[in-house]
């Protein structure tokens, strides 16, 4: 089959945040042909070009979203007015979203943003709207004003569609006073009437760049058009070509999420304005539920990610759960030599940045070191732009503060029991080194959303511990400590606990990288998504033509059968993508060229009927 695989800052960019497992997918999926769709995040990213490209990958497509596109279009009167209307609609399914409900996305409270919790994010549960409203009355606007969101959304898309694009339309002055009067129109949120000019300008600007894709050309019966499926490896801009193909060309889409856009959006927009954030949560919000209504299977990275998508309005009939796939190659000779660590040494590894919250892990192993002079600590790994390298900078005066720097005599050179280190150097050549270097792997994030790091130290077999947040229940089960975030007290004592315990470490290390072999592995992640395309197909009318050796059509040329190995799978027949080389671009297949067959004979009409 053709998968149409739709990417965001990803694969096939070398930089790309989902690369690695798309990759690990498209390779382990050889026996599928693969064209992708992908939009790129920044001019870095472009620059530093594509990782190499599998066989199976038969075409790739690009776009920026990062760039301002003049696409030197002039609307005429008429469709100046079709926008206007269609836009204006989305905008009042912006402003006026039901309190509680989760696509319209205009809760505020952010303590609940970082506590992990949905329902705490999007605005409690189900009960009385404004006035004593019922739960059932909630629901049925809830519905119509999302039915408002899609209609909009698919209205500019069929406007992109007859002009060519509405990058500069989506950037006018039109689509800035449309926002302004939903925001002031009767039955508007109190968060969006606060919104100023400089916030609807913001607004607009971030609408139009997340509205891109409907400008592109991706949408024809030679391109998205041509494919068996559309393989959505994010929620959000990335999966909108997905809704925009099976719009205009009824493919069904696949939509994978191993973090919620909405949930990404809370956690990244702090310091934004109550206005700005409430009118781009709505839109993520209408968005997601637009998304995981279409889709015909949703597969989370993992409970946690399933949960969210719930909340957002997803059917639980559509959701499979699929938990990313990692190779734990690099990992297996420190799996299998665990008694090699260093039983006194605990080791961090990931990004630095403040959500991981290496401050508390830093004052519980002030408390560690009470109970266990012995103990040290490693740090290893590299900050995450600016806001890290203040962050690293920070953590390490605080380290210089609580440990000072120690000799074993008066003519000896001191040494802190905290260091600072980076993979790459000679102690520390790769991550399976890292995790090796110590007998204790631990996490003290404050957010997460599937701890990879924690799966890593499962395969080399080490024993966790780690803060209660994200999916790290659900990655570890019951192979580690779990511990509330922030409590640098109760992080101590769990550490404290498996130092003190050799046998019980090497019984939770050895099942720890049981469960990660069982669970995580890249072979479950392809077999899985290989059993979910066949699933999909089965219900779906195949929509490329097969013909035979003599050209002809062959009905019900792709059997179900043909997808299992034996004798009747033997390549009998070719076929042709509709629209494919040699055939006019919205024009009918080759074998269709001939005149058309009247199915039945026409009826006469009665007298004086009109004709």
């Amino acid at each position: 089959m053709r998968i149409g695989l739709l990417t965001e800052g990803g694969y096939p960019y070398v930089s790309g945040e989902a690369g690695l497992w798309c990759e690990r997918l498209v390779r382990g999926l050889e026996q599928h042909e693969f064209d992708v769709y992908a939009l790129s995040r920044s001019e870095r990213e472009e620059a530093e070009g594509w990782v190499p490209l599998p066989p199976q990958v038969g075409r790739v497509r690009t776009a920026p979203l990062w760039e301002t596109v003049d696409d030197g279009i002039v609307h005429g009167r008429r469709a100046r007015r079709r926008f206007a209307e269609s836009y204006g609609e989305l905008a009042m399914a912006l402003c006026t979203g039901a309190p509680g409900d989760p696509s319209a996305g205009l809760s505020g409270d952010p303590g609940a943003r970082l506590s992990g919790d949905p329902g705490a994010q999007l605005g409690g549960g189900r009960g009385y709207g404004p006035g004593g409203e019922s739960a059932e009355a909630s629901e049925d606007r809830s519905a119509l004003e999302a039915d408002r969101f899609a209609s909009a959304l698919y209205g500019l898309a069929e406007l992109a569609r007859d002009e060519g694009g509405l990058p500069a339309a989506l950037r006018s002055e039109t689509a800035v006073r449309a926002l302004e009067r939903a925001c002031r129109a009767p039955g508007a949120h109190r968060s969006a009437r606060e919104a100023r000019v400089p916030d609807l300008l913001t607004v607009a600007a971030r609408l139009e760049r997340a509205l891109r894709p409907l400008s592109l050309d991706w949408y024809e019966d030679d391109d998205l058009g041509s494919v068996d499926l559309c393989h959505a490896t994010s929620g959000g801009t990335a999966a909108l070509p997905g809704l925009l193909a099976r719009h205009f060309c009824d493919i069904p889409l696949l939509v994978t999420e191993y973090g919620v856009r909405l949930r990404t959006h809370y956690l990244t927009e702090p310091d934004s304005s109550p206005a700005i954030r409430a009118l781009l949560a709505a839109f993520h919000g209408r968005l997601a539920a637009e998304t995981y209504r279409r889709a015909a299977v949703i597969t989370p990275g993992n409970t946690h990610a399933r949960r969210w998508q719930e909340r957002c309005g997803a059917d639980r009939a559509k959701l499979r759960t699929v938990h990313p796939g990692m190779d734990a190659t690099p990992f297996a000779e420190a799996g299998e030599f665990p008694e090699c660590a260093d039983p006194q040494t605990l080791v961090w590894v990931g990004r630095v940045e403040p959500a991981k919250d290496l401050v508390s892990l830093l004052h519980a192993f002030a408390e560690i070191r009470r109970a266990e002079t012995a103990a040290r600590l490693r740090i290893v790994g590299t900050p995450s732009g600016p806001e890290g390298a203040a962050y690293l900078a920070h953590c390490k005066g605080l380290a210089a503060q609580l440990f000072p720097d120690e000799a074993d005599g008066p003519h000896a050179v001191g040494r802190n029991p905290v260091s600072f280190e980076e993979i790459g150097g000679p102690e520390l050549p790769s991550r399976a080194d890292a995790y090796a270097a110590g007998a204790l792997v631990v996490l003290s994030s404050v957010v997460e959303g599937f701890p990879s790091g924690l799966v890593e130290a499962m395969f080399c077999g080490r024993a966790t511990v780690s803060t209660d947040v994200g999916a790290v229940v659900e990655a570890i089960g019951g192979t580690g400590l779990v511990v509330p975030p922030r409590n640098p007290r109760a992080l101590a004592e769990a550490c404290v606990a498996l130092l003190r315990d050799p046998e019980r470490r090497e019984r939770l290390g050895a099942a720890a990288r049981a469960r990660a072999l069982e669970l995580f592995t890249v072979e479950q992640n392809v077999a899985a998504f290989h059993g979910i395309y066949l699933e999909i197909l089965s219900r779906t009318p195949v929509r490329r033509v097969v013909l035979d050796d003599t050209g002809e059509p062959l009905p019900f040329g792709v059997p179900a059968e043909a997808h299992v190995p034996g004798r009747w799978s033997d390549p009998v027949a070719r076929v042709a993508a509709r629209g494919g080389a040699g055939e006019p671009r919205n024009g009918p297949p080759g074998w269709a060229t001939d005149g058309p067959v009247r199915a039945t004979a026409p009826v006469p009409a009665p007298e004086g009927a009109a004709r």
